[in-house]
């Protein structure tokens, strides 16, 4: 894998996950009320998904993204449900003073594992990276070695952009007071709710 195609599809890995979108409030309210870790673990969970939707278009494995297409209306409804009750949750959670002492070890996987099964649920992720990969010259990589090296880019470019916000975003943390965590919990458990809902109508 040359150099250029690597920083194409890093590129193309930062601007799908800078979309913003659910998981972008998700990530951000985590950050804010539970601390950089549980964050960045959230993050590296939609890093995750992008990375194997990558994967599905690189190695052009039609047959899997034909039955993710035709598997969409499951796919929105249980999305939509798990985003309204997502959304739900976060509006209802009080903040926590101290989010360095809310997390522990046992609260990592359910971080990682909930972002990368809304990552996973959304069909319209692995129909952005066919588009885009057909658009760039991308579509049915041919070789395992160049396939896994644009996985690779494409979940290191996902990774880098949820590591910046993340550290970005926990730099205010410790400036904002209770009463502010409290509001944006309620507004970004709100627009998670009005996601979900998007993707129920659309079923």
């Amino acid at each position: 894998m040359n150099v250029e195609l690597f920083f194409r599809t890093f590129i193309i890995g930062i601007s799908i996950a800078a979309a913003v979108g659910p998981m972008s409030l998700l990530c951000i309210q985590r950050t804010l009320t539970r601390g950089y870790l549980y964050g960045l673990i959230s993050g590296l969970g939609i890093a995750s998904a992008d990375g194997l939707y990558a994967s599905v278009s690189a190695f052009g494995l039609t047959a899997i993204s034909n039955v993710l297409i035709s598997q969409n209306w499951w796919v929105h409804l249980v999305g939509g449900i798990f985003l309204i009750y997502l959304g739900c949750r976060t509006a209802l959670t009080p903040p926590a003073q101290k989010a360095a002492r809310t997390v522990t070890v046992r609260d990592l996987p359910h971080a990682y594992g909930t972002t990368l099964v809304l990552t996973l649920t959304n069909p319209m992720t692995i129909i952005s990276f066919a588009l885009i990969f057909a658009s760039v010259g991308l579509g049915n990589t041919s070789g395992t070695v160049p396939a896994l090296g644009v996985t690779l880019s494409i979940f290191l470019g996902s990774l880098c952009w949820w590591l910046v916000l993340v550290s970005g975003v926990s730099l205010l943390r410790e400036r904002l007071t209770t009463t502010w965590l409290l509001w944006i919990n309620r507004l970004s458990g709100g627009g998670i709710v009005l996601f979900g809902l998007l993707i129920l109508f659309k079923v």
